[in-house]
């Protein structure tokens, strides 16, 4: 009966913490961004919801084509050496 007791009173803890902490994140994301002092690099702040995503696609597919660019140059090599 002490273990079960414990355990709940264990869940109930975590529960509370994890809603307090989920309504933090929640209120920030209703609260509208302010104005940065200084011009800032687009990924040093977060951005609403799906700028952010944006950017980091346009990251992903910025470095897939330097990815790309890069084993184009290799192969380029290899045949030069031939």
């Amino acid at each position: 009966m002490k273990a079960l007791l414990s355990a709940l009173f264990a869940v109930m803890i975590g529960l509370t913490f994890a809603g307090s902490t989920y309504a933090a994140e929640e209120k920030k994301m209703d609260a509208p961004a302010a104005a940065p002092a200084a011009p800032a690099a687009p990924a040093a702040t977060p951005a609403a919801g799906g700028e952010m995503k944006k950017d980091e696609k346009k990251a992903e597919k910025k470095m897939k084509k330097a990815k790309k660019a890069k084993e184009e140059k290799k192969e380029e090599k290899k045949e030069e050496k031939k």
